[in-house]
């Protein structure tokens, strides 16, 4: 079972996933923009996870269909499924993230696709597209993230089309990463 703090990492990188899936089954109208959502999905390699949630649009609610899964998929799939019981517990959609949890996590993140654990990879990897997809600096983070984990640590390389916000994170996260890499 994921820490507390990796089952929070991945409910906010994927809330928009659960929250469509939710938002689906209760409006049938808007199934066609989520099978869109689905099928690159598939495509990006996230096959079980899209057969498991496609058996929950189908009205599946038995919690053995999480086992087989892997951590993120299972934490995404039953986040959908008590989501569907308790709306409270989904979680919450464009939420403004707070840079000093935030930069302890990517640091942790990298720091581990570093070492060459395939699931912080997998992650980092989900959250650089959806970044990519925001825009400004959340797309040059996106941008970077790799060279991060390549080992990369000048501040003025990573931040060369950053804005202030996004300097003053990436410098929490190098700062972060400067720990681990201590310890």
């Amino acid at each position: 079972m994921p820490s507390p703090e990796k089952i929070e990492q991945i409910l906010q990188t994927h809330a928009s996933l659960v929250l469509a899936v939710v938002q689906t089954i209760q409006n049938p109208e808007f199934k066609p923009q989520l099978d869109q959502v689905l099928q690159q999905s598939a495509q990006n390699g996230w096959q079980s996870l899209v057969t498991v949630i496609n058996k929950i649009i189908d009205g599946n609610r038995d919690q053995a269909m999480l086992n087989g899964l892997d951590e993120e998929d299972a934490v995404i799939a039953d986040s959908i499924l008590r989501g569907l019981q308790d709306p409270e517990t989904l979680p919450k959609g464009e939420q403004s993230g707070d840079a000093t949890k935030a930069a302890p996590m990517m640091a942790r993140l990298i720091d581990e696709a570093r070492r060459g654990d395939p699931n912080a990879l997998s992650m980092l990897g989900s959250m650089a597209e959806q970044m990519s997809r925001a825009g400004g600096d959340l797309a040059n983070l996106g941008a970077v993230l790799k060279d991060m984990i390549d080992g990369e640590r000048n501040v003025d390389k990573l931040c060369s089309r950053m804005g202030v916000q996004g300097e003053s994170l990436i410098t929490q996260i190098l700062s972060e990463l400067a720990k681990l890499d201590t310890h």
